[in-house]
């Protein structure tokens, strides 16, 4: 008895030294581990990385940026069966452990003990406290130590924060694949719902993914996915959180993924970078990426996507009329294997959009025959290849193929699209199903960009940068600096409006010849149609683009004054240097600059500030920043009945309305009577003006309604010239058209705002002078203001066309002592010119002097060039500057 006794006290003796060993052991352990551990209570202040959402005008989301894909969602806001199957999959005691689960553990141990010598992966047994622990203080580095190190912070986050706040973070933190981060942001990518819209099956599923979100990818292994989701679904009713027929059900719905939209296919890329660009200059990169916030944009979308479609055509109709270059590669047909497996090797060109690849099997005498990458066949007809002439040097015309071997051969890979039976040369509706007809398309390589704003906000509607983002990502309406060809010339005539002048004074349209100054020899302006109208009313001038006009007014009015107008109304970011030729549009600005000025035009004078974002707010909902700083204290008032609050107006006058309105009724006249003609089909008023620069380097169609200002530009990134003809009117304004057609659709037609005071009289087109009773045709109604109305009367002193300082002789009739024909005592058929009554007209009979038996002649203006107050500027362009004006 006694020896056992003695046992017993041995055995219970080294049992307490073993347990104080052992304490202080795990005391040490404790101290060791937990003396350098991250400060946990840095989870009071947690801040994630949230993703920044870019909005269009109708909340329609834009685009996303985020370093780590994630909304954050307080706990109150997940629902129940989202909660439930997290905790039944990952940690079914949350709310009854400590931060550990001893059993938990213990388990773990058993079935790891069981894996030795095999190549399982041990089994862990970490808490959803353990994962906030190391998800956000610890690494993911597998080791003793780290574990040691979970566990003592999950003993103290649990200590420190609720149940229900630690569930919180878990659940928005947690990475579930797919670049999810958090349940809300894995709801939208893999089903693309928010949380409240997921079924039972959808909740178990994102509760299956924690362990491996790449292992349970449905994409890629959807068998393995489905037998996790079902075995979450086994785990919530062993644990009571759901019912046997919810069980029952939930397994019986297919695992079907809904990928949310990709911003990268999403209409108005363009717009989303400059957004981008915007946001990291406003806010900074850091804040863009993971400050969650939310941008609300000025983006139209239906009309950005007829923007996209119309410039989109309207570039592809260009590239047809200039010829075909050829396939996009040559495949050997006589090598081993189907052409099918070959054409699945081939992959489509950015750019495509809705073309598709095809391979030419056989080319007969009068179609192609074409594999499809569905295995199917069609055919290219010979009406689908008539465009497809060869391409010559500097875009001129090959010659017209007369049987499909001119243009293809088998084994060519090239790009195709439907067409509709019996519709043979014209693209396929997407409702229509095609009969096997397919046309040959073509990637073009020329580029150009629209775009669309209001005129009284600046808010931009609309961008097109480029044919396609994902061949280019260069933005051709804000970054491309391009000379503007005579689409600037509306601010010459601004000036001159706002300066004396009216729509009826008259200006020469005849020869200019400046000598530049030693070894520059002398410059030589001309009019497109080479050719000269004479003496001609101001609004002609602008209406028909005549440059000659433009250089006389220029120079009479001076440089420096137009570019203080043009400055004025932001056409150029810099001020260039103040060169006669600028008048012609030799200046470099980008299309969204141009665009803007004439809003300006349209809106009565009033500045405006272009702007892509409405406004943005924080993560928290506070207001950031917004475009619109009008105050409305007002507005926070609560509704008893009374009227609307106005806002008021701080749009800055940069000049007098009626000038304003003068050129906007000169630019309607460039599409009733000018070379904006052929808009009239569009069935609306409408105001614009062409542009085009030498060489047809750079087509341009700027103009407006209204109420919305569009411009449209064309030209090679690399410039070169686009081709004989290629002017605004011809490559630009078509895309001009093909948008305003979709956008004003069923719109009213509104006329032009006149301002104030603006006196409208009665006038010979042609002439300017005021109409009389007998005056029938050609009589418009002109905008003057009060007291400069033109009368039968009215005596006009003639501009003095001696500007130039070169040689009197045939070259320059214009030098001082030269021959003036249209001095004082020549009369207009108006009265414009002061002189004898009854004096041979020079529209009846062209007097002598050095233009002679020439058609039609030279006059000036019937405002003094010499004028005090006119300054007069350097008349030469600059080096290497062209004068970009002539159409």
């Amino acid at each position: 008895m006694r020896r056992l006794r003695k046992f017993v006290f041995w055995m219970l003796g080294l049992g307490l030294f073993g347990a104080l060993v052992g304490g202080a052991g795990l005391v040490y352990v404790l101290w060791h581990y937990g003396r350098d551990l991250p400060d946990y209570k840095a989870l009071a202040n947690y801040d994630p990385a949230m993703v920044t959402r870019v909005h269009a005008g109708d909340g329609e989301l834009l685009a996303e940026y985020a370093t780590e894909n994630r909304v954050f969602v307080p706990l109150s806001a997940i629902p129940k069966e989202v909660i439930g199957a997290f905790l039944s999959a990952e940690d079914k005691t949350f709310y009854e452990h400590p931060g550990v689960d001893p059993m938990g553990i213990l388990n773990a141990m058993i079935i790891n003990l069981r894996h030795i010598g095999t190549d399982r992966r041990p089994v862990g047994a970490s808490t959803i406290t353990q994962q906030v622990a190391k998800n956000f203080l610890l690494t993911n580095q597998v080791s003793l130590e780290r574990k040691v190190k979970e566990a003592i912070l999950a003993f103290r986050i649990e200590q420190t924060y609720s149940k229900n706040r630690i569930l919180e973070l878990y659940l928005n933190e947690i990475y579930l694949g797919f670049g999810s981060y958090g349940v809300a942001s894995a709801a939208l990518n893999y089903f693309d719902k928010s949380l409240s819209e997921l079924t039972l099956a959808e909740a178990a599923f994102l509760g299956a993914l924690p362990k491996a979100p790449n292992n349970y990818n449905p994409m890629a292994h959807y068998e393995a996915a489905l037998d996790r989701r079902n075995w979450v679904i086994g785990r919530m009713l062993e644990d009571g959180r759901i019912t046997k027929a919810q069980a029952d059900e939930a397994r019986k719905e297919p695992l079907v993924v809904h990928r949310h939209r990709s911003t990268d296919t999403a209409d108005g890329h363009y717009f989303s970078e400059d957004v981008r660009r915007q946001l990291v200059d406003l806010f900074g990169e850091h804040e863009l990426y993971e400050g969650g916030l939310s941008v609300s944009t000025s983006l139209n979308p239906t009309m950005q996507e007829e923007a996209d479609q119309a410039l989109r055509q309207g570039l592809v109709d260009y590239d047809r009329r200039h010829g075909w270059r050829g396939a996009l590669k040559h495949l050997d047909l006589s090598a081993d294997g189907h052409w099918q497996a070959l054409l699945k090797q081939q992959e489509r060109p950015d750019g495509a959009g809705d073309w598709s690849l095809a391979l030419v099997l056989e080319v007969g005498k009068e179609a192609a025959t074409i594999g499809l990458p569905d295995g199917s066949q069609g055919r290219i007809p010979m009406s689908e290849l008539k465009w497809a002439r060869a391409t010559l040097p500097d875009q001129r015309f090959g010659v017209t193929p007369s049987r499909p071997s001119d243009v293809l051969s088998a084994g060519d890979l090239v790009l195709v699209s439907p067409v509709e039976p019996g519709k043979e040369g014209e693209a396929a509706s997407r409702d229509k199903k095609p009969a096997g007809v397919y046309g040959l398309r073509q990637i073009p390589n020329v580029n150009g960009a629209l775009v669309a704003l209001d005129p009284h906000t600046g808010r931009v509607l609309a961008m097109a940068g480029g044919f396609s983002y994902g061949r280019s990502e260069f933005n051709r309406a804000t970054q491309a600096q391009r000379q503007t060809g005579s689409a600037f010339k509306p601010f010459v005539y601004l000036t001159a409006m706002d300066n004396g002048f009216t729509p009826a004074s008259i200006v020469l349209d005849g020869p200019f010849v400046i000598d530049q100054g030693p070894g520059l020899g002398k410059w030589r302006p001309a009019n497109y149609e080479n050719d000269f109208l004479g003496p001609t009313p101001l609004r002609i001038g602008l209406e028909k683009s005549r440059n000659l006009m433009t250089i006389r007014l220029a120079q009479a009015i001076g440089m420096d004054k137009i570019l203080d107008y043009a400055m004025r109304f932001g056409v150029f970011a810099r001020r260039p240097e103040p060169v006669l030729s600028l008048a012609l549009g030799a200046g470099e600005t980008t299309l969204l600059r141009l665009t803007s000025a004439y809003a300006e035009l349209v809106n009565g004078g009033k500045q405006i500030e272009p702007s892509l974002i409405d406004r943005v707010q924080s993560k928290t909902g506070e207001t950031v920043w917004r475009h619109d700083k009008r105050q409305c204290p007002s507005c926070d008032e609560p509704f008893t009945g009374q009227r609307p609050p106005k806002l008021p107006d701080n749009r800055k006058q940069l000049v007098d309305p009626i000038s304003a309105y003068q050129v906007v009724s000169m630019l309607q006249g460039v599409v009733d009577r000018g070379t904006g003609a052929g808009l009239r089909q569009v069935g609306i008023t409408l105001g614009g003006k062409t542009g085009t620069t030498n060489e047809y380097q750079d087509a341009w169609f700027v103009g407006f309604s209204p109420d919305l200002a569009i411009g449209v530009y064309v030209g090679f990134d690399q410039p070169r010239t686009l081709g004989r003809h290629e002017t605004g009117a011809h490559a630009a304004l078509p895309i001009w058209r093909y948008f305003a057609k979709a956008v004003f659709k069923g719109k009213p037609d509104i006329p032009f705002r006149r301002p104030d005071g603006v006196s409208l009289v009665r006038i010979v087109h042609d002439t300017g002078r005021p109409a009389g009773p007998g005056d029938t045709r050609g009589v418009i109604w002109e905008a003057f203001k009060p007291g400069t109305e033109p009368s039968a009367q009215t005596a006009y002193e003639p501009l003095d066309p001696t500007p130039s300082t070169g040689p009197v002789g045939p070259e320059n009739p214009y030098a001082p002592g030269a021959a003036n024909p249209y001095a004082p005592g020549y009369a207009n058929q108006g009265g414009a010119y002061q002189g004898q009554a009854g004096a041979a007209s020079p529209y009846q009979q062209p007097p002598a002097g050095p233009y002679q038996g020439q058609q039609p002649y030279p006059t000036q203006e019937g405002q003094t060039a010499a004028q005090p107050g006119y300054p007069q500027p350097p008349a030469q362009p600059q080096n290497g500057a062209t004068a970009g004006g002539l159409y």
